[in-house]
């Protein structure tokens, strides 16, 4: 399970660190793709194997799922960390999260996620306003 919020920089090639708490569940090679709200979503590859079969059977004959599924998996790729536990991010993804710099890279249960420093501090004051309406809401997810 991943959890925490760290902070590190994208360096001048792209490069970032892994925390050293994330870096045994993810393995030695994970996937990371476009995730939701402007961030990059980080499975190790056993979850991201569950995933696609779960996303396998959405019906490709629904405009939603076709477009969901070219999104999420157009942006994927395999990454390996390397001697300095180092991940290189792809200069789309990167593009996409807005990745310049300063990043965050948070833990969320299953997968790992890095901000933008800038965008996650706006999408966590937004969100920290709203946090008890929000879990009064998943009450309705029957968890």
């Amino acid at each position: 399970m991943f959890m925490g919020e760290y902070r590190h920089n994208v360096d001048e090639k792209g490069r970032m660190i892994i925390p050293a708490k994330f870096r045994d569940g993810l393995g030695s090679s994970f996937v990371m793709t476009r995730g939701l709200d402007r961030c990059l979503f980080v499975y190790p590859s056993e979850e991201w194997r569950k995933l696609e079969n779960q996303l396998k059977e959405l019906p490709f004959t629904k405009k939603d799922a076709r477009a969901f599924t070219r999104f999420f998996f157009s942006g994927a790729a395999e990454c390996e960390l390397d001697k300095q536990g180092r991940v290189n991010i792809a200069s789309p993804l990167r593009e996409f999260a807005q990745l310049e710099k300063e990043c965050v890279i948070i833990g969320v249960s299953n997968r790992v996620e890095v901000w933008s420093k800038e965008n996650w501090e706006t999408y966590f004051a937004e969100s920290e306003d709203s946090f008890s309406e929000i879990a009064e809401n998943i009450v309705d997810f029957d968890l």
